[in-house]
This record gives structure tokens, C-alpha cells and sequence, in this order.
């Protein structure tokens, strides 16, 4: 199912019935071509359903495709919502950035002249660490800490009070390192500064003013729509639904938690798009705090886990051969999401999958779609070159360590391997991943066997070094710091 939306010169949203629409600055989209596209492409990965919005100068494109749930068949249309996983750090980036230009809130103050009770497992971290560094993803906390607080509303008060032991991955301020403890740090700033749970200021001081009448965060609420199910399987095969729809808890919320049609999802960006101005006119961001987002703090090791080659605040930052981006990926149990924003084009476009080889569908989709769009050449898969580099391995081989996750790296025959193994908290999540490594360059390499949770076909695990001289390992965006 498909349709085309557009904002009317009374500024009323409405559905066309035609299959050529043109945008604003008179370019006219072949939806009939993207619909069969997205179809192809779905079925060819695996993906039951999947639902894609496209924002070109001021208008809103939808386009649905398969089902939301194998077992029962429900058609996917545009008004299907989905869980965004990650790209809901957009949504408390952009709540934070509302408070902070009221003057609420300092970025550059430390956390705890917010909130007292927050302590890290190092005693000057915890009197160091500031917002800023939390939005950027430099303040050193770490990402695979689980803990279910329950559903009342304390629960991000709780997840606070759980996290205060949890070990850094690097010190503050030296390195990006990719963290959801800190997300959910700002969510509980967001709702010490406004009185209210973080799902409900996120309802009244985004949600409401954009007018995003299919964006929730709560089981309760999704249930009044077509909500997809999410699928696990094998790399290849077709998916069979998860055993649970909503497996993440509350206290997930700020970090992942945000549910949406992608229509929603490429409203939110045009807000941003817009310089900081709703649909209807409302101010909901300055200009200057809009731009302040969209401006790189940190260069990414990984470039290539999220296509990443800095990160602003709340933003992923791309840069596709000269052409600025920004956006964010996301996961929950089986569903995946993709935001790309394209300033210089007033271009956005959101996919939103429900299980299978949903990030081969966006590649190839989104290198099609950004090129002609918005003269955007994505890079290539990430992969080892057909003549790969010889490589030292000696100096990289060594145990490194974050919180929930032992890495093992050692040198077989000349080739390098390394084995992922989850502990502590984690040790339940998965049997360790056994990985081979193929260089790409002498820090760089594709690791094999994980499947496409990172990429079209390889994981790219990428070597570092931190400020103070301490090896390192990126997986997944996660810094690991060497210790043996």
C-alpha cells in the first residue's frame, strides 16, 4: 500500500491519489518506481513489512509495503507504527536542546549540579561529566547496561540509582563511545527540570507542538494502532515473529524506547530541516540550537558501523563526498530503523522494517534514493579489498573489556581472530561470537561470521588508541579498552 501526502497551500495535509507527485521546487517523483523498489528489495532480504516516508522540499511521501506480522498476515500501510529503537536519543536530544536554550539547564555544567545522585564507578568522572559530553556520546558511560526498574514512574530514577557501579569505557571527554546509560541520564534531566515522566514531557514539549498524532512511546498506546511485530531467523531465511512484541522495558524510553509511523519520524526532521519551526508555524527550536546539534563534536573511529563520520549532539553526521548529513539509526527485538536528513536538498527519508535483512533493503534503497534526490553517492559496502593489506596483527593481540563484554583478540595462522563473549549482567544475552578478522587497512578490519546486524555482509571492528596511550577496539560503535 502506498500514497502520497502532501501540505496544501491552506496548510492542511491530505492524500493524493496519483502516483507522480512533484515537490515544491517542481521535481517530480516516480512513486510507481520507489514503491516497486521498496517491494523488491523487501522481499529479496527477507523483510515482512516495511513502511518508508520521503520529505523532499516541504512534502511528506509515504509508501508501505508486506505485512506487519507473518503469523497473521496484517497488511503493513503508512499509518503502521513501528519501534525506532535508537533514533528515539533524537527525540531526548531535542527535548534536552528545548530546556537548555530556555536556560534551564548549562550543557557544559556537570551532570550532578542537576541531578546530585548521579555517580559513576570513578569518583572524578562523576564530578566531571556534563550534558554536552552525554549528547555527544563522550562522556565515557557505557551502552549494554540492562536493567528492568519496572513500570512505575521512577523507573529512570531507578535505572539512575542501578548504573552508579557500572565501569566507564573511557574517561570522559577522550573518546566517543557509543552509550545508552547516558541517554537515559538525560532522560532523567529532562524530567527533574520539567516535573513531569519523561514520556509525558516528551508528549507536551515535542510530541503535542509538532503535531505527532502517531508517535508514542508505551505498549498502551501503540496497541490503538497497526503495530508491527517484530521477526528473528537466520541471515537469508525468512524471519518468524519474535516471541514477545515489546521485549525493552520502561526505563528504556529515553534511549530506545519511541514508537512511530515513518511519516512521523520524517516530520520530527523537518522540524530540524525547518530550522527549529513546526508545520503550523510554532517555534519549537531556536535556529541557533538547531544548528548547535548539527555541529561535530567528535570524529568516529567507526566509520562505518552507522555510516558515522562524527557525531553532534543527538545527531549522527555524515559526510557523503563533500555532501553534509545527519541522522541516526535504531534497533529494538527485530525491528530497524533509518533516518538520513540532507540539509543542502530539503531532503529526509525514513525506513522502517520489521526483521530480516532490513539494512541491505536500506543500503541499497537509500544509495538509489540519495543520489537522485539529493546528488548524494553513499559509500560502498563495507568489506575487505579484493588485495588486502599485510598486516602486523602482534601489536593489536590482547584481552579488551567494557562493561557486560570480554573481547579476546589473537593472531591463528598468520590471520587475526577475535572472540566476543558477554559477561556479568550480559553473560545470558548470546553465546560468545567467534570472529574472523580480514584487514582493511593495518587498524581497520571486516570481521566475519556475526551476519548483517552492522553491515551488508561484515562487522567492522576498528583499532584505536585513547589519549592517555591505551589501545582500544571499536565494535558496534562501543570503545573497548585494551587491559591485558
Amino acid at each position: 500500500m502506498s500514497k502520497s501526502v502532501s501540505w496544501d497551500e491552506q496548510g492542511n495535509w491530505g492524500a493524493t491519489g496519483t502516483w507522480g507527485a512533484r515537490d515544491s521546487a517542481g521535481r517530480k517523483l516516480d512513486l510507481a518506481h520507489w514503491q516497486a523498489r521498496l517491494d523488491t528489495l523487501r522481499d529479496r532480504h527477507h523483510v515482512p513489512g516495511a513502511s518508508l516516508a520521503l520529505l523532499v522540499d516541504g512534502t511528506v511521501h509515504e509508501l508501505a509495503s508486506g505485512v506487519l506480522h507473518r503469523g497473521t498476515g496484517v497488511e503493513t500501510t503508512t499509518d503502521s507504527v513501528f519501534q525506532m529503537g535508537s533514533i528515539a536519543k533524537v527525540y531526548t536530544a531535542t527535548l534536552i536542546m528545548r530546556l537548555a536554550e530556555s536556560g534551564r539547564l548549562d550543557l557544559d555544567a556537570p551532570v550532578v549540579d542537576v541531578l546530585p545522585e548521579f555517580s559513576v564507578a570513578d569518583p572524578e568522572a562523576t564530578r566531571t561529566i556534563t550534558t554536552r559530553q552525554l549528547l555527544s556520546h563522550t562522556s565515557g558511560l557505557t551502552c549494554d547496561f540492562t536493567h528492568d526498574s519496572g513500570r512505575g514512574d521512577d523507573c529512570l530514577a531507578q535505572y539512575v540509582e542501578a548504573a552508579k557501579d557500572v565501569a566507564l569505557d573511557c574517561p570522559p571527554g577522550t573518546a566517543i563511545s557509543y552509550s545508552s546509560v547516558g541517554y537515559n541520564v538525560l532522560g532523567r534531566i529532562v524530567e527533574v527540570l520539567t516535573g513531569k515522566v519523561w514520556d509525558q514531557a516528551l508528549d507536551d514539549l515535542l510530541l503535542t507542538p509538532l503535531g505527532l498524532t502517531r508517535t508514542m512511546t508505551l505498549p498502551e498506546q501503540a496497541l490503538r494502532f497497526r503495530a508491527a511485530m517484530g521477526h528473528l531467523g537466520e541471515p537469508g531465511q525468512a524471519p518468524e515473529p519474535a516471541p514477545e512484541w515489546d521485549m525493552m522495558p520502561r526505563s528504556a524510553g529515553p534511549y530506545g524506547r519511541v514508537l512511530a509511523t515513518a511519516g512521523d519520524l520524517v516530520r520530527l526532521a523537518r522540524m530540524h530541516l525547518a530550522g527549529g519551526v513546526a508545520e503550523d508555524g510554532t517555534r519549537v527550536l531556536a535556529a541557533e540550537t538547531v544548528a548547535l546539534m548539527q555541529r561535530r563534536v567528535v570524529d568516529c573511529p567507526d566509520k562505518w558501523t552507522v555510516s558515522s563520520d562524527g557525531w553532534g549532539l543527538g545527531w549522527t553526521l555524515y559526510d557523503w563526498n563533500g555532501v553534509a548529513g545527519y541522522g541516526h539509526d535504531g534497533a529494538s527485538i527485530g525491528q530497524y530503523g533509518y533516518l538520513r536528513v540532507v540539509p543542502s536538498a530539503g531532503v529526509a527519508v525514513a525506513l522502517l522494517t520489521n526483521g530480516g535483512g532490513a539494512r541491505e533493503v536500506y543500503a541499497a534503497l537509500y544509495r538509489e534514493l540519495l543520489a537522485e534526490l539529493a546528488g548524494v553517492t553513499m559509500p560502498e559496502p563495507f568489506a575487505p579489498p579484493v588485495q588486502p593489506p599485510t598486516v602486523d596483527f602482534a601489536p593489536l593481540v590482547g584481552t579488551y573489556r567494557r562493561e557486560g563484554v570480554v573481547i579476546t583478540v589473537s593472531e591463528r595462522d598468520g590471520a587475526g581472530h577475535a572472540r566476543y563473549a558477554f559477561v556479568d549482567g550480559m553473560a545470558d544475552f548470546s553465546e560468545p561470537l567467534e570472529i574472523d578478522l580480514l584487514p582493511v587497512t593495518d587498524t581497520v578490519f571486516a570481521g566475519t561470521g556475526v551476519g548483517a546486524a552492522f553491515s551488508e555482509d561484515y562487522m567492522p571492528v576498528v583499532f584505536s588508541t585513547l589519549p592517555d596511550g591505551t589501545g582500544c577496539v571499536y565494535i558496534g560503535m562501543r570503545c573497548g579498552p585494551k587491559v591485558a
